[in-house]
């Protein structure tokens, strides 16, 4: 039998290329288990989540049923699994939830510093085109999940530091994927992430 390639190794080679191709990568993606796929996603370097959020601009719209899937329950919290390009704590979680009577969805992040900087909470919206979502952490849900921190604003102490003043920016990759650039205060600051939804 012929060995199947490594999706990783196959991920690596699309992502090194002179011109990565988002349709080839979707495929590939889709084409993974969760477990797969989560692996495949979390050991992109640096330099290749800033690719791989370059060669999707404009590729395919992303929604906040992405996010949080069609008929979710309000304030049930959905998984995201994530990997950013800084150099230390580069494992972290966004979880979303869809906000009652409204069509925004809320979140926060969980990493292992939140101790420090706080749940970082935040609204997600779809951008003016309608084609990528805004994650906003100057704007706070009025409501989360019930064993989840209490809700606080990212402007003061340590939690200024780290989301005050930030967007992110996400981008479809493919039905389970997204990936990310992180600005302040409108201007970019070259941080870039992976999510992978749960399955």
């Amino acid at each position: 039998m012929t060995a199947q390639p490594d999706p990783k190794n196959t991920l690596n080679e699309l992502l090194d290329s002179a011109r990565p191709e988002p349709e080839r990568i979707a495929a590939l993606l889709d084409g993974l288990s969760h477990g797969e796929r989560l692996h495949v996603v979390l050991s992109l370097r640096s330099k290749q989540l800033q690719a791989l959020y370059q060669c999707v601009a404009g590729f395919q719209r992303l929604g906040l049923a992405d996010l949080v899937p069609q008929g979710s329950v309000p304030l049930s919290p959905v998984r995201h699994y994530g990997r950013n390009s800084l150099p230390l704590f580069t494992r972290f979680e966004k979880r979303f939830y869809r906000l009652p009577d409204a069509a925004a969805v809320g979140g926060a992040n969980f990493q292992s510093t939140s101790w420090l900087t706080g749940p970082g909470y935040f609204v997600a919206h779809p951008d003016e085109r309608g084609e990528q979502i805004i994650i906003d952490y100057s704007e706070l849900p009025q409501q989360a999940p019930a064993s989840w921190p209490a809700i606080r604003d990212n402007a003061h102490g340590v939690s200024r530091l780290v989301f005050g003043g930030m967007t992110d920016t996400l981008r479809r990759v493919s039905q389970h994927v997204s990936i990310g650039a992180a600005a302040k205060r409108g201007e970019s600051i070259n941080a870039y992430f992976v999510l992978c939804r749960e399955a």
